[in-house]
């Protein structure tokens, strides 16, 4: 695995169980969510057309798009549902001391 960077993203009673957190970093969209087998994260735009999945609606361990309502399975990323075909990227996450935290590719410049 790459190195990372742990991002504090919020409590975790600040995501309820079933919805999902929306974060910037470096110009980057990025989403975490609460599912009921723990919290995962993921890149946080739509790989069809570019829409922000913060506006989606979390169905269990499944991310429906806003726009077109493509499903991605949330652990995994993988697209599974049309119009999406394209996998999400997806991040490592950690709770410690009541925090969510993501792991954020570190770049090289």
């Amino acid at each position: 695995m790459d190195e990372v960077r742990w991002r504090d993203v919020c409590a975790v009673d600040d995501i309820e169980p079933e919805d999902l957190r929306e974060i910037e970093d470096g110009g980057k969209v990025y989403v975490v969510y609460r599912t009921p087998s723990g919290f995962f994260a993921s890149s946080g735009l739509c790989t069809h057309e570019g829409v922000r999945l913060a506006d989606g609606v979390v169905l269990g361990e499944i991310i429906e798009c806003p726009r077109h309502q493509g499903h991605f399975h949330i652990p995994s990323g993988e697209a599974r549902r049309a119009p999406a075909r394209r996998s999400l990227r997806t991040y490592p996450t950690k709770v410690a001391q009541g925090r969510v935290y993501i792991g954020l590719p570190i770049s090289v410049d």
